[in-house]
């Protein structure tokens, strides 16, 4: 075989592979604009085994499990988008978040659960600095979250996992995000809620002290 043909073959290969991609990938932005996340990662696994370097597909195929509850999918996901993509703020959000249901899940184990809670925080904090402007705060918001949930984590967790110092800390942290959150937003009474919440839990961990 002549290699102008080889040549030739390998280009209509690649534009077939391509077109077919495109038409996975088109398919599961319309399931997930259409609410359907189950359908939207059928189509988008098939885009992403064609090409796993499509870090729009694998954007859309993180977001898709994550909204089907598939949270450790949708952390892998996202780990592959932002190895190509290692500045998108809002994959750091979602890949927290995802992190931080797991983080809660009583049937992991405790080093499980801690390191899950600990990224979600790390997670936030990557996408605070890339985009620290964020819309509503929402990156602060979710991290004020986060940190209270591993302040509760670690005064509740068994054995060498409990710590009383590294708790009330992160419950202090908590308060401050979400306070600055409110500071910037006043009136959002959701915020509020979420500060009582915090401050409640903060001030029991003082009194036990």
């Amino acid at each position: 075989m002549r290699f102008s043909v080889i040549v030739s073959f390998l280009v209509i290969a690649s534009l077939e592979n391509a077109s077919g991609q495109n038409a996975y990938v088109k398919l599961g932005q319309q399931a997930l604009m259409e609410g359907d996340f189950k359908a939207a990662v059928t189509q988008l696994e098939r885009a992403c085994l064609i090409d796993s370097t499509n870090a729009n597909a694998l954007w859309m195929l993180g977001y898709s499990y994550y909204h089907s509850e598939n949270y450790k999918k949708s952390i892998t996901a996202y780990n592959k988008e932002l190895s190509i993509n290692p500045i998108d703020a809002s994959a750091y959000y979602y890949r927290a978040r995802a992190k931080s249901y797991l983080g809660k899940d009583n049937a992991l184990s405790p080093a499980e659960r801690e390191q899950f809670l600990l990224g979600a925080i790390f997670d936030l904090t990557k996408a605070i600095a890339i985009d620290p402007n964020d819309t509503n705060n929402k990156f602060f918001q979710t991290r004020g979250i986060a940190y209270r949930e591993y302040g509760v984590f670690k005064l509740t967790a068994p054995g060498r996992y409990f710590d009383k110092n590294r708790g009330i800390n992160s419950l202090k942290a908590s308060v401050a995000d979400l306070e600055k959150v409110l500071a910037e937003n006043p009136g959002r009474t959701d915020i509020e809620t979420l500060i009582d919440l915090s401050k409640q839990k903060l001030g029991d961990a003082l009194a036990r002290r």
